[in-house]
């Protein structure tokens, strides 16, 4: 099989892989799509065998296939996977991380957070940019046939962080959203905000993607680089702010300014990897009650979850995607996803 590895340096190779074959507990899938997400560009940029340390990993990633937002269908089980759970032919996400497996966090469907280490494929383990993937049979979330595999690629990571700190701010109807950075996890959680109810207000400084965020479904939008967001929140919430902020971008001022255009008593999540953030304390959090926590990716059911939703409401993930490429195309899609200019990608087989 063909596989994409990163060499480091903006340099990647579509290399030939010998065809998975599953161990007991194991599935090997069929690619059908594997998103192309902003953490794949640290491992694209970085000097070469640096690029986990650039991701805050240990470990030796060379010779590693990429892409963490795999998506496909069930080619092959082990003998001992559960045919009532997994069978050849399914539509299947992965949830790509992996665990011991016995620990709590694991055993409640967090192995990103395994007190024994985890895995993570597309970083320390081959990930999806392939024709074929092989993981545990635990680490597949069903694919409502409602989505595409696009969709699918795109729920099993950026769209479902997204939507994972949706769900722990709480969000509904009757509640006002400021969404800052409209990068494809900003555009996910501008949808799926208004799907859930809110009224949702999305922030960016390139006026494109200010531009766009309406047609995902914002209600305001405010181009940063031309106002101050806090005073414009302000203004169009009559001067309480919102109810509930989200930062995207992992940029010092826009999580600055997400707890600062916070209504009392409001709720402020941060996805944004990376940086810092300085605050005034009394006034930005003490007086104003305000809660702020940091939403890190999704469970194994919060991404099926997601999936049931966006299904349910009928939210048109697909729109994320600006640019779609061939595995063979490869070298060309991460230059182009390197500039950055567009929103997000795709390979698809």
């Amino acid at each position: 099989m063909r596989g994409v590895v990163f060499k480091g340096d903006r340099v990647v190779e579509i290399q030939d892989f010998d065809d998975p074959a599953p161990g007991r507990d194991e599935v090997v899938l069929e690619i059908k799509a594997s998103g192309m997400c902003g953490s794949d560009l640290h491992f694209y940029r970085a000097p070469a065998g640096q690029a986990l340390a650039a991701f805050g990993l240990t470990g030796d990633d060379a010779g590693i296939i990429g892409g963490h937002e795999p998506c496909g269908v069930v080619a092959a089980v082990g003998a001992d996977v559960d045919s009532r759970a997994v069978r050849v032919g399914d539509r299947m996400m992965v949830h790509h991380y992996d665990g011991c497996g016995f620990c709590d966090q694991c055993r409640t469907g967090w192995p990103q957070l395994c007190e024994r280490g985890n895995v993570i494929y597309g970083a320390t383990a081959h990930g999806g940019h392939a024709d074929f993937l092989k993981v545990p049979a635990r680490t597949l979330v069903p694919l409502p046939d409602e989505l595409s595999f696009a969709a699918g690629a795109a729920i099993s990571c950026g769209t479902g962080t997204a939507f994972g700190a949706l769900t722990r701010l709480g969000v509904g109807a009757g509640d006002s959203i400021a969404v800052f950075g409209q990068g494809p996890v900003g555009q996910s959680a501008v949808q799926l905000a208004a799907a859930m109810g809110a009224r949702v207000i999305a922030v960016d400084i390139e006026r494109a993607r200010v531009e766009r965020a309406t047609d995902f479904g914002a209600a305001d939008t405010v181009d940063s680089s031309a106002t101050d967001p806090v005073e414009a929140i302000r203004e169009l919430t009559g001067g309480k702010g919102v109810t509930k902020a989200l930062d995207c971008s992992g940029a010092p001022p826009a999580r600055a300014a997400a707890v600062k255009s916070a209504a009392k008593w409001g709720t402020v999540a941060f996805v944004g990897e990376g940086s810092n953030v300085t605050l005034d304390v009394s006034p930005d959090l003490i007086r104003k009650q305000l809660t702020v926590l940091g939403s890190y990716t999704f469970s194994l059911v919060g991404q099926a979850d997601c999936a049931r939703f966006i299904a349910a409401h009928g939210v048109e993930v697909d729109r994320v995607f600006t640019d779609r490429w061939r595995l063979d195309d490869a070298v060309k899609a991460y230059e182009a996803f390197d500039r950055q200019t567009g929103g997000k990608a795709v390979i698809e087989f």
